[in-house]
């Protein structure tokens, strides 16, 4: 059977919560996640989406919701506080923990709270420094940009990133799913997906598409 991308539409060029909860109504039979991007305004400059709207936003939308969670340090409690309101994968990244085995206790964590668990790394960071954590997550998010900021150009290395990442995968007969978020459109949706993406994050592209519905389907080709 052939493979198919699944497509995840991002919260982050939405400025007004409450329309985030219009715009995932309205694409909720088009895509298969909404990716919720949350920020501490310390990891990044941002700050946005906290547990208590996630949840508002569980009851509102049928769409799986992938949270990446832009956090420093996030503590347990915290990553619970996602879960408990409709979390269904939980991101981290790299590099916001200082004790990498506070990560690995986080990737243990979420999944024996029944979340899919995802590690995200800036494109600046090293391959070799996560490699050793991909056999703990069900989920690779690549950064084509710098997180934090929506309608960013891909990175050129983001490729061959994506290329190394896969092939990891396939050396080690590994399962999880990767994912890439970052200047994703309709000019490198293909060659995401056959370097090995199997989910693709979309935020400016699809937001300020007129047509939304023929900009997912563009994705998909």
């Amino acid at each position: 059977m052939k493979k198919k991308v699944d497509i995840a539409v991002a919260t982050d060029p939405i400025k007004n919560p409450y329309d985030i909860i219009e715009y995932a109504k309205d694409l909720q039979e088009l895509v298969e996640f909404l990716h919720c991007d949350i920020m501490d305004g310390k990891f990044v400059n941002k700050k946005s989406l906290d547990a208590e709207f996630i949840k508002l936003l569980n009851s509102q939308t049928a769409l799986p919701l992938d949270v990446h969670m832009m956090v420093s340090e996030p503590k347990t409690k915290l990553i619970d506080d996602y879960i408990d309101a409709g979390a269904n994968i939980i991101t981290l990244h790299f590099e916001a923990f200082k004790d990498k085995k506070q990560l690995l206790q986080a990737f243990s964590h979420i999944r024996q709270r029944k979340a899919l668990a995802g590690l995200s790394f800036k494109p600046n960071t090293s391959l070799k420094e996560i490699r050793s954590y991909l056999f703990y997550v069900d989920i690779v998010l690549l950064m084509g940009v710098e997180p934090g900021a929506s309608g960013q150009t891909m990175k050129e290395q983001t490729f061959e990133r994506l290329k190394k990442i896969a092939k990891f995968r396939e050396d080690n007969k590994l399962a999880f799913k990767i994912e890439v978020d970052g200047g994703v459109n309709d000019e490198n949706a293909h060659l995401l997906f056959e370097l090995g993406a199997d989910i693709l994050v979309s935020g400016s592209y699809v937001f300020n598409s007129a047509d939304k519905d023929k900009a997912i389907k563009k994705l998909r080709k």
